[in-house]
């Protein structure tokens, strides 16, 4: 979750002066009536100046961002390569370095000229893949041996509109392929591919002046930094250009991938994480209201899929899903049917559960606190009621009824926990330490501001390790770095996500501006920013790192380090430390679950690092069914070892499944937070060894 602090006194009057509107603008056509008006003018004004002012970095607006700019608009228009020529190109190329004159000035032509030149590539190659389908898909020959290269971010533009065809047949051919496979028959493949482009070519004709402006200067924003958004006024209600779908939605964050949809993280307790059905990086390629039928959302825009998705709390939306752990090729889709409800705090609370393990010949009972969010219940703390609920309360209450339980020692698992209060990641770590400071907040100015806890003496005292992963991020770093810091806790599990930035939301004229505008350090001066935490005993991570995640995100700020506020002190676990990964690596390397994921991982590298495929039927079936076998055999090596009956086949999620609300994993199934337990045991062993030499 994203932390945002109030802005006074940002908005800006900024006099038009003399703009030179007109640049090389193409021949007549339909989309010429496309153009921007006085308001998105001074906006965008407006922006150039708040940026220059008031960004954190405060980099200059010259002739490298203008290549920034220019690369960036081009990438999102055609991330593929698949639309524009390289006369296109070479005939924008002219205006590489000059974007930040144009901005400067009011001039928005360039970028709209660049968005209608877009508009019509687009059109030329919907109508043809809709003439490439009209001669019945039954007709196309999979027996020939060609290829399609699938990989194009870093292909050669295509020299004509001959090249584009001759790419856009095997397009066409390899999305007709792909359903074949998937088990459609011709009729239904050339229904389904039929209306998906002619749906894209009606929103095609439904764009307007306000939908290029705002891919435009949202570009230029983004230049600066991921979080640096222009929101228009259509949607600066959603707050987060993300889409934060947790308020009477499925509970999920969503952003575009080419011409798909996908999660990048589920919100803890919210419905589509109950369903246990989707997982961050899966795509949405189709939506549906209750039993209605299901809306094709292939190149749909963000905002749009968004609008579908969301709906009354209590009705079900259906969504058309390709998971994640699929080869990067396979099209194979799910069916998942959610509810859709607002996130209920009380379902978000902390939870306690005892950990029971048998080590050495020995017994012991952990305590584990899982924190889904940071929270606080503002309207209760500010109306002064005694009961108001946050995290830190829940948890020191839990903290005293495990101690109560006699634990050896405490794991918290912030797995998936995507931040939420500050206050309440100050408020946290003043349980585990006996004072000082908790986090630096540097501003734009340079500025340094120390959140402390000012509570002499520690409420928890024991063996303490944090469980972290990809997923947990803003609140729950700042949280987890604290704790290694001051050298509290073991840090286990997998390098979390990286956002270390503040936020601050702007009106404008015309719409709104999100920009960054300070930065989190650490107590040690390192930034929780692009690097995020690294975890003292590492994890293999079922998500992939490259997909998801602050370093994933183009333009992301750099991590870098100030002047610390507390002096460095003797680290209690750094004499143990290579002890307890030789033992982990031990235990893990005869883990099923441990050896299953390391096995997936390297099946997914190895898939991704594919490049093209075959649109010859036999190669591509003979492939797919590889690849399933190989998915197959690890998840029964993983079943055989659990005891459990193997499958014949993978399980295909039934399109009416339910979650079971009554399924609830012990502690100790959960490979991940026994191997931290373990951990922790083994570092309680070593200690007390070293105390009595």
């Amino acid at each position: 979750m994203k932390h945002f602090t109030s802005s006074t006194a940002l908005a800006l009057v900024i006099g038009l002066g003399s703009l030179t509107l007109g640049g090389n603008a193409a021949a007549a056509n339909k989309w010429d009536s496309l153009q921007p008006d006085r308001d998105e003018i001074v906006a965008s004004l407006n922006v150039v100046e708040l940026l220059k002012r008031h960004h954190y970095s405060k980099p200059p607006l010259d002739d490298a961002r203008s290549i920034i700019i220019y690369d960036s608009y081009i990438k999102l228009l055609d991330p593929s390569r698949s639309y524009f020529t390289a006369a296109d190109i070479a005939e924008f190329d002219k205006w590489k370095t000059q974007f930040d004159d144009f901005l400067k000035s009011g001039n928005l032509d360039p970028g709209f000229t660049i968005y209608k030149r877009y508009l019509d590539r687009v059109k030329q190659r919907l109508d043809y893949a809709l003439a490439e389908l009209n001669k019945g898909v039954d007709k196309i020959d999979f027996s020939v041996k060609e290829d399609l290269l699938v990989d194009r971010k870093d292909a050669p533009w295509m020299k004509d509109q001959a090249a584009l065809d001759e790419l856009w047949r095997k397009r066409v051919k390899d999305e007709v392929l792909r359903q074949k496979i998937a088990g459609k028959d011709p009729k239904q493949i050339q229904e389904t591919l039929i209306k998906r482009y002619k749906n894209q070519l009606a929103r095609l004709d439904q764009t307007r002046a306000e939908d290029i402006f705002q891919a435009y200067i949202n570009t230029f924003a983004q230049s600066y930094d991921p979080h640096t958004n222009y929101l228009s006024p259509d949607n600066a209600e959603n707050f987060d250009i993300n889409m934060s779908l947790s308020l009477e939605g499925i509970g999920a964050v969503l952003q575009s991938d080419n011409d798909q949809v996908k999660i990048v993280r589920l919100v803890p307790a919210g419905p589509a994480a109950k369903t246990k059905q989707v997982a961050p990086a899966d795509k949405i390629i189709g939506v549906a209201q209750g039993n209605k039928e299901m809306v094709d959302v292939v190149g749909w825009r963000l905002d749009e899929v968004v609008k579908l998705i969301r709906g009354p709390k209590g009705s079900v939306v259906r969504l058309e899903v390709v998971p994640a752990s699929n080869a990067p090729n396979d099209q194979t889709s799910k069916i998942v049917s959610i509810t859709r409800e607002a996130v209920k705090l009380e379902e978000q609370a902390a939870k306690k559960s005892v950990l029971k393990l048998k080590q050495d010949g020995r017994d012991y009972k952990l305590g584990i606190i899982e924190i889904p969010a940071f929270y606080l219940d503002f309207k209760a703390y500010r109306a002064g009621d005694p009961d108001y609920k946050s995290t830190t309360r829940d948890v020191k209450k839990l903290l005293t009824e495990l101690q109560k339980e006699k634990v050896d020692g405490v794991v918290i698992d912030l797995r998936n926990n995507g931040g939420g209060s500050l206050q309440e990641a100050t408020e946290l770590t003043s349980l585990f330490i006996e004072k000082g400071p908790t986090v630096l907040v540097r501003n734009s100015d340079g500025r340094v501001d120390v959140l402390e806890d000012e509570n002499p003496g520690a409420f928890y005292k024991g063996p303490l390790a944090l469980l972290v992963n990809r997923l947990s991020a803003s609140a729950s770093e700042i949280f987890a770095g604290a704790m290694q810091d001051y050298h509290r806790a073991l840090i286990i599990g997998g390098q979390t996500f990286g956002k270390g930035t503040v936020q601050t939301i702007q009106p404008l004229n015309h719409g709104e501006l999100k920009l960054t505008l300070a930065k989190f350090y650490r107590v040690s001066g390192q930034s929780t920013q692009h690097q995020g935490v690294l975890p003292d005993i590492d994890y293999p991570s079922i998500i992939d790192t490259k997909e998801i995640g602050e370093s994933a995100l183009p333009e992301a700020m750099p991590w870098d380090t100030i002047r610390p506020v507390v002096k460095p002190a003797a680290d209690p676990f750094k004499p143990f430390l290579a002890d307890l990964k030789a033992k982990h690596d031990a235990r893990s390397a005869k883990d099923a679950e441990f050896t299953y994921i390391r096995d997936r991982l390297a099946l997914t590298q190895k898939l991704m690092d594919e490049k093209t495929v075959s649109l010859n039927e036999q190669e591509r079936r003979a492939r797919h069914d590889d690849v399933e076998a190989k998915q197959l055999a690890m998840e029964n090596i993983r079943r055989k070892a659990k005891g459990e009956e193997p499958l014949k086949e993978l399980k295909k999620v039934d399109e009416d499944a339910l979650p079971d609300e009554d399924d609830k994993t012990k502690p100790e199934d959960d490979a991940y937070l026994a191997e931290t337990g373990r951990i922790l045991i083994d570092y309680l062993s070593e200690s007390t060894k070293m105390a009595k030499k």
